[in-house]
């Protein structure tokens, strides 16, 4: 990596709770560039007030209509983007069911959430992120994934299918972008204590999950080894 993280154009998906808050946190606390993207309008202002010089984002990464706004938005924000964070993510369905019980349309919020809208915003940023990697600052693009992409949990598949999708579609793109300077990679941050987590499991107790600022201090290290 050619820069420190305090010198980065930085954008965070799903940047109002869980991982993404805390990541937006960190960075902001080290003086990055941040762009946060998130669906509820309010949550997106009262972060922004909370952390001035940010600039937050309100649309939804699973609407198509919504990807070239959000990406021109955070180019036009930051003056260009080096690090690209694909965090938002959705269950499907909630609570968790098993695949024969699943709905199409809540296997199709889960693949739209975790596997499309980040091959979309990924996409539409290609060009700023490429033109970062000329300037010689290093372009990174991180996938947040999960153990349930490797591991067949009965009532994840939803969930699991989409993000396994999503950790492939990364080593893929890493192969063919790495020539134009571009890396892409996965992390997973583990279980954490956020509210999507409890949405999928209500009655687990917080004391026994990751902090999310543990695993955005983790996810730091990994842009920083880019």
């Amino acid at each position: 990596m050619n820069n420190t993280t305090s010198a980065l154009r930085i954008a965070v998906t799903g940047g109002t709770s869980g991982l993404g808050l805390a990541l937006v946190r960190a960075l902001h606390a080290r003086g990055a560039q941040i762009a946060f993207v998130a669906r509820d309008a309010q949550r997106v202002r009262r972060v922004a007030d909370e952390m001035p010089g940010t600039h937050g984002i309100t649309g939804d990464i699973a609407n198509k209509d919504d990807t070239h706004r959000i990406a021109m938005q955070i180019t036009a924000a930051l003056g260009g983007l080096d690090v690209l964070v694909n965090n938002a993510s959705s269950l499907g369905p909630v609570p968790l069911a098993l695949l024969a019980d699943t709905d199409c349309e809540d296997l199709a919020t889960a693949l739209e959430t975790n596997l499309l809208g980040p091959f979309r915003l990924t996409k539409a940023l290609l060009g700023a992120l490429a033109v970062a990697a000329r300037d010689g600052r290093g372009a990174r693009v991180v996938n947040i994934t999960s153990d349930a992409a490797v591991s067949a949990y009965p009532g994840w598949g939803a969930y699991g299918a989409s993000k396994a999708a999503l950790a492939h579609l990364s080593r893929i793109w890493d192969e063919e972008l790495h020539e134009h300077g571009v890396r892409v990679t996965n992390f997973d941050p583990g279980d954490m204590d956020t509210p999507l987590h409890a949405l999928a499991l209500p009655d687990a107790d917080p004391a026994s999950l990751k902090r999310p600022v543990d695993s955005a201090r983790e996810l730091l290290a990994v842009i920083d080894a880019l």
